[in-house]
């Protein structure tokens, strides 16, 4: 997906387009009752946060912000806090809500549409997808965002960021496809060192039998999709839903109008670009000159 720094909602009401805005304390509701419960177990077990930290290995800061809503708690400590608090599932019902939150109110619809997706395909024109960014990259990339974002900020969008490429394990894979200018493998995010740890990345996702990479030259006289980066997602029951942003406006399109027009974009672009082994033997070449 592209999802150039960060992070739709709904899908189109009435069948054509649903547009939503970056907020960033959109997912703070969540988060707030979350704490509220954390610490409320933590007190009825009669635990300072200390003693809390040391039984699940995180410090007395961490908790801290988690009980005040200002950190997203990673699955591993909501099991391991539902179980020593004795919670009952209580804490444990709440996690996939908590990592909806992880990311911006603009980017958690599509997220999940990704998460469940039987088929991705991601044109990019920027930069490498989130779904093909080591972390040295992917943090690279939030620390040069304007305007600037804190560490926490930071830490919580890489995290995200990652966990998304879970995708990769999940059985059965899904067919995913990406079409990338050939600019987005040159730009130099982060400094030589971490542009050559991205191409290799790169190249491993490409091997992947259920993955096919593919290069746009900035040679090509004809470009079918000058209009921005866009993702199709092919959902478990058979529905095809588009995903763009630009600028932190975000649409997702479920209209078969749109849609049909993004998918003939699609399909003329891997028809322009190199096919998918000249394009890794491309990547391989460019991974010899950085």
């Amino acid at each position: 997906m592209s999802e150039p720094t960060g992070l739709a909602d709904g899908a189109a009401g009435g069948g054509e387009v649903e547009e939503r805005h970056a907020e960033p304390d959109a997912g703070s509701g969540v988060l707030r009752v979350f704490g509220r419960q954390l610490k409320r177990f933590r007190v009825r077990a009669g635990m300072e946060r200390p003693e809390f930290g040391s039984l699940t290995g995180y410090s007395v800061s961490t908790i801290a912000a988690y009980e005040q809503g200002r950190r997203v708690p990673p699955p591993r400590f909501i099991d391991q806090a539902d179980e020593v608090l004795d919670a009952g599932g209580v804490l444990q019902e709440m996690k996939e809500e908590v990592a909806r939150a992880q990311y911006p109110a603009f980017f958690r619809d599509a997220a999940r549409l990704e998460g469940e997706a039987v088929g991705l395909h991601v044109y990019e024109m920027y930069a490498v997808p989130g779904l093909l960014q080591t972390e040295e990259y992917a943090r690279a990339v939030f620390s040069v965002r304007r305007p600037l974002l804190d560490e926490d900020r930071i830490e919580q969008g890489l995290r995200a960021r990652l966990a998304r490429q879970e995708i990769y394990a999940r059985n059965p894979a899904p067919l995913v496809s990406f079409v990338l200018e050939e600019c987005v493998l040159q730009r130099p995010i982060g400094g030589k060192a971490v542009l050559r740890g991205q191409l290799e990345q790169v190249l491993l996702i490409g091997h992947k039998r259920n993955v096919e990479i593919q290069v746009m030259p900035v040679s090509r006289e004809d470009h079918g999709a000058l209009g921005g980066p866009f993702t199709l997602i092919d959902t478990p029951e058979g529905r095809r839903i588009a995903y763009a942003e630009v600028q932190g406006d975000s649409r997702l399109y479920s209209g078969q109008s749109k849609v049909r027009e993004l998918e003939a974009r699609y399909g003329i672009l891997r028809a322009q670009a190199l096919t998918p082994s000249e394009s890794l033997a491309f990547v391989e070449k460019l991974l010899g000159e950085t």
